[in-house]
């Protein structure tokens, strides 16, 4: 039977056709679909849709359904090179992309660009695809293309920055987007914010902040240009930045983002006085802008202003419920905004110690979303005042609606258990846990770490390894196993492997840092340890990094070094374990 009507040929298909959930379209995504095969009914090809091909057809769908993508997307790739049916050569492509087979993903994508040439979708994938494999021959050229024929050029260059932004070389992506980018569209700020977000991405901040700048002055309204000038400048001149974003915000009022983010950075530098008079002035321009108390208050509690953050929380919460009594306002966020400002109270009693109020506040949680996680740390605060059946009983009355909210209850038991002291009890709930919820890496994890603090070292390998069968991908696993190793000083050549798949897994974790310095320190690498120990400490305030550190420094013969690090640490930590255990087994009293 053939089909000349394109049409009727793509109804068949679709017939045929049941889409994965992962790729799974809505009403309207198939009325588009249909729509655009009416619109490009010429430039179907015409297929006889024999015996062979209709069993091809079904086979795939069967695998696809069966979870089989592998052997769904090569029989489509292969029936559209058989049929130049782009639509089979862009289903080929999807199956591809669930499976995470990106070579066949790529051949497909370059088979629905051959046979679909102005599809802007389909060259667009097989062009970042293609960048993404590292295949840049000729990619600026194609870009330039695109470009050059676009009738929206903005557009076209936000589209050509995000294709060599799959590049896994980031200066070679750099140049590729400068040859990209011809001199007939360097005046157009999109392009100068294309290339200011390569060289950024290249490590290159003063070329980054240059381009924001040339991209600023051809608009000198430009709010995206103003966001990457005090991004990128925070690196690259810092205190030039911060002058240059204040005088745009002074002649821009307006320009809500910008000064939003020019509050976040002058928080994160901890300049809090500077950010709280932006706010203020955001305030006066914005009266009714309520959102602003909201980020005040964020503010004031990282500036440890307690009081003042509570009060404006609670005028928040007020405005809020009066967004909920409106009727204009029934399907509005008010609820699930309320209840944001809720957990920050909560934030500011726990760090009062205050934890009835933090509890009753919990209790004032009524959104649905957030009811279940509110009573969960209400029990969790019980345990910390020393209710431990309180906090039981909180935990029993709470039900479940699926296996992560039955994991996250057993955990948390397990969790209060282990606080109290109680690890024998707190093994006990994970074993029974595990049993009920066999495929959660979760329970597993903890139940192994359970088992090595209580010795128990046969059973804390067996199950780690297992997470890590089960998740090939978890870091912590690897990295927990990495570390005990070494801090047992066995298997160090195991340990190594376990510590670089972790490091290549998270590769700024702070905990695999520290771990990966105190393997160091076992193979008696000491400057290769204190960097990597030091890089952890960088990013986390642990007394137990400082206690390795400090322990490295003195071995080492960098004992006075050793002396300032530990002396910090027990001036507000003196009874931490670790550090305590460490200067006793090296024998030092500090001062």
């Amino acid at each position: 039977m053939k089909f000349s009507n394109p049409l009727l040929y793509a109804v068949c298909l679709s017939a045929v056709f049941h889409w994965p959930a992962a790729a799974q379209p809505t009403s309207d995504d198939k009325l588009e679909q249909v729509e655009q095969i009416r619109l490009h009914a010429g430039e179907l090809p015409s297929v006889t849709l024999t015996p062979d091909l209709l069993y091809r057809l079904l086979a795939a769908e069967l695998a696809a359904s069966q979870g089989q993508y592998d052997l769904a997307g090569q029989t489509l790739l292969d029936l559209a090179i058989e049929t130049s049916d782009p639509r089979l050569a862009k289903r080929a492509f999807q199956f591809a992309m669930i499976d995470r087979n990106l070579a066949r993903a790529l051949a497909a994508a370059r088979q629905w660009a051959l046979l679909a040439p102005k599809d802007p979708e389909a060259v667009a994938s097989s062009l970042a695809l293609a960048a993404s494999s590292g295949q840049t021959a000729g990619l600026a050229n194609a870009l330039w293309q695109r470009i050059d024929k676009a009738e929206d050029k903005d557009r076209a260059v936000a589209q050509a920055s995000a294709i060599i932004g799959k590049m896994p070389d980031k200066r070679l992506a750099l140049e590729v987007l400068e040859k990209a980018l011809h001199p007939s569209v360097m005046g157009m700020p999109s392009a100068h914010l294309a290339l200011s977000d390569a060289a950024w991405a290249a490590s290159d901040p003063d070329r980054a902040l240059k381009e924001a700048r040339k991209a600023q002055e051809l608009d000198p309204d430009s709010g995206l240009a103003a966001q990457r000038i005090l991004e990128y400048g925070l690196q690259a001149d810092p205190e030039l930045a911060l002058k240059e974003t204040r005088e745009f915000v002074q002649t821009h009022p307006d320009s809500r983002d910008v000064q939003l983010l020019f509050v976040n950075r002058l928080v994160e530098r901890r300049e809090f006085d500077e950010a709280l008079r932006q706010v203020a002035i955001m305030r006066r321009n914005a009266p009714e802008d309520f959102d602003l108390l909201y980020t005040e208050a964020e503010v004031n509690i990282r500036a440890a202003h307690y009081d003042q953050a509570r009060k404006l929380l609670e005028e928040y919460i007020a405005v809020q419920n009066q967004r909920r009594l409106s009727i204009r306002d029934k399907a509005s966020n008010a609820m699930s905004d309320a209840s944001d400002a809720r957990l920050l109270l909560v934030q500011i009693a726990e760090r009062q110690n205050n934890l009835k109020e933090a509890i009753a506040q919990l209790e004032l949680i009524d959104d649905p979303s957030l009811r279940f996680q509110a009573q969960v740390h209400k029990a969790v605060l019980q345990a910390r005042m020393g209710s431990l059946d309180e906090a039981r009983r909180s935990l029993d009355r709470l039900h479940p609606r699926d296996t992560h909210e039955r994991s996250v209850l057993a955990l948390t038991l397990a969790s209060i258990y282990r606080e109290a002291g109680r690890t024998d009890t707190a093994v006990e709930v994970l074993v029974k846990a595990d049993k009920e919820i066999p495929d959660s890496t979760e329970i597993k994890y903890d139940l192994a770490m359970l088992y090595e603090r209580q010795g128990r070292m046969e059973d804390f390998e067996t199950l780690m390894r297992r997470v890590i069968e089960l998740d090939p991908n978890n870091a912590n696993a690897y990295n927990s196993l990495g570390y005990t190793y070494a801090d047992q000083n066995r298997k160090l050549d195991e340990a190594q492997d376990l510590l670089e798949r972790a490091l290549d897994l998270d590769p700024d974790n702070p905990f695999i840092l520290d771990s990966v310095g105190w393997y160091f320190y076992r193979t008696g690498d000491y400057e290769a340890a204190i960097e990597y120990l030091k890089r952890s400490l960088s990013q986390m305030d642990s007394i137990e990094v400082v206690a390795h550190l400090g322990e490295v420094l003195w071995v080492s013969g960098r004992r006075d070094e050793a002396m300032k690090v530990w002396s910090k640490a027990a001036s507000t930590a003196s009874d931490n374990e670790v550090l305590q255990e460490t200067l006793k087994r090296l024998g030092v009293k500090l001062k």
